[in-house]
């Protein structure tokens, strides 16, 4: 296959596997992440059951062939020559036995190095051969090298050839053969390694692949619990995310699992929640905008056209022109609050702090508000008490802030009062300003200073609001370096106060 296609065949495969789902890329990786660890526990186990294997072996192989060797001892001391067949038989039948029972071939060597004792020396007629002869054994020549190392008190090795009598590896075992303290003669045991590993390796494999493969059915049966118990909130996720992009803010997760999990999943359906209120809200402020601008335009334009076509007489005039101005001066308002929303948001609303009296901007904005105050009936108190009080701030942004507060006091009061106080201390000065009337709720107390928030329409007597004032005045107040409050008795009063540093915030 040429480079070409190769790179283009890892390309297929690459896609084919990322363009999956994330539950299913998750599963196949830990299915072939198990699959990987079941596999090196195999071969590291196979790999240390062979050397177990081979010590036992060898173990069990020095233990026989010891064996053989005393019964050879014994039977010699006994005063029974080799050539009676007798004896010979006994021995040649108990070698023949054990190398059934261990699987191995063991036979007895002079010191010259010729095999005398096997288990082949006995017949299918179960009798010693006449001339005493192995066929199998009669061709080995054990080497001087082996015997010597035999008589010096016997040894075991695992990957032998015997100094050359095997053609392949062989566990090997050698025990003196001892009568009246000489060694007279040799016992060895020799099996295979390789034809016995595999017989070992075979069975060992039958019982693995059974293990492994239950244990990988089970395995992949938890990690597709376990995958999609995990993954499945984040599909979920994933289809609230893309409803919530077409504008559909209803969609919640479900909520299960525990730890971080579960958090994740309430924050995300909280997130969501604030995101409906602010999508409401939003909508909410572009309609008011929209209705706030389109009703004094309107207003201002059929007056002025019906000025300059005569439909009103000239002495109404100044009455209808009066009306066009303080329409004017609202639009004014209402773009000065939207302009400022802008500069805040885009972090251009910059201080300019200066001292200042706060207290002549509080008589100032009382008396700009002097006509709806009368109109209202409304009393104002607390502006008898006032003492030049000095700050250092931004003077016209603590001007919109005291106006925004009470042109608040003013369209929610009617005949009743307005009370205003200026507290002094040490470290700050706190403009309390509190009306009579209706009003807050407490649910919707602490949501009165959220952007394009309003109150419920049917405590106010005046409804021409963008839910800007408030969120304006808390944002230039902590640009100070200020607080802002606001506290209400239902159907008592409500108060607003903010509290100003001695020194404006850098």
């Amino acid at each position: 296959m040429s480079k070409g296609n190769k790179t283009s065949l890892r390309n297929k495969l690459r896609r084919i596997f990322f363009n999956r789902s994330l539950i299913l890329k998750y599963f196949i990786t830990l299915l072939v992440l198990e699959f990987a660890i079941i596999t090196v526990l195999g071969v590291s186990f196979s790999l240390l059951g062979q050397g177990e294997w081979a010590t036992n072996r060898i173990v069990q192989m020095s233990e026989n062939v010891r064996s053989v060797a005393d019964s050879t001892s014994q039977l010699i001391e006994g005063k029974l020559e080799l050539s009676n067949k007798s004896a010979l038989f006994m021995l040649c039948n108990n070698i023949k036995m054990i190398s059934q029972a261990i699987n191995a071939d063991i036979y007895v060597c002079n010191l010259n190095g010729e095999v005398v004792i096997c288990k082949d020396l006995i017949g299918d007629d179960y009798t010693v051969n006449d001339n005493g002869t192995c066929v199998v054994h009669s061709v080995y020549k054990i080497p001087q090298s082996v015997i010597d190392r035999a008589v010096n008190g016997g040894f075991s090795e695992k990957n032998s050839t015997l100094d050359g009598v095997y053609s392949r590896q062989q566990l090997i075992c050698a025990e003196p053969v001892t009568v009246d303290g000489n060694v007279i003669m040799i016992a060895i045991a020799a099996t295979p390694i390789s034809a016995r590993t595999t017989d070992y390796f075979q069975r060992y494999v039958k019982v693995f692949l059974i293990a492994a493969i239950m244990s990988f059915v089970i395995g992949a049966i938890g990690v597709y619990a376990f995958t999609v118990n995990l993954l499945s909130p984040l599909r979920d996720m994933s289809k609230a995310t893309k409803a919530y992009a077409k504008g559909d803010f209803s969609y919640r997760v479900r909520v299960r699992g525990g730890g971080e999990l579960e958090s994740l999943l309430k924050a995300f359906n909280s997130m969501a929640g604030e995101l409906a209120l602010h999508e409401s809200t939003r909508r909410s402020f572009v309609a008011n905008v929209s209705h706030e601008l389109k009703t004094p335009m309107t207003t201002i334009g059929g007056f002025i056209d019906g000025i300059l076509d005569g439909t009103i007489p000239p002495e109404k005039q100044n009455y209808y022109l009066e009306i066009v101005s303080n329409e004017t001066k609202r639009l004014s308002r209402l773009v000065v609050s939207m302009l400022n929303l802008s500069k805040i948001e885009a972090g251009e609303l910059q201080l300019n702090p200066t001292d200042f009296n706060i207290c002549n901007d509080i008589f100032n904005v009382m008396v700009s508000f002097e006509q709806p105050i009368e109109q209202k009936n409304i009393e104002i108190l607390g502006l008898d008490r006032l003492e030049p009080t000095f700050v250092n701030a931004d003077e016209d942004m603590i001007h919109q802030v005291i106006y925004n507060l009470v042109d608040n006091a003013v369209k929610f009061t009617k005949d009743g009062q307005i009370i205003v106080n200026v507290l002094k201390d040490a470290n700050a000065v706190r403009v309390q300003i509190r009306n009579t009337g209706v009003g807050i709720p407490s649910e919707e107390l602490s949501r009165i200073f959220e952007r394009f928030y309003k109150v419920d329409k049917s405590r106010s007597f005046d409804t021409k609001s963008t839910g800007l004032g408030l969120y304006i005045v808390k944002t230039i107040v902590e640009m100070h370096g200020g607080t802002v409050a606001a506290r209400s008795v239902e159907d008592e009063y409500t108060e607003f106060e903010f509290t100003l540093p001695q020194k404006a915030k850098k």
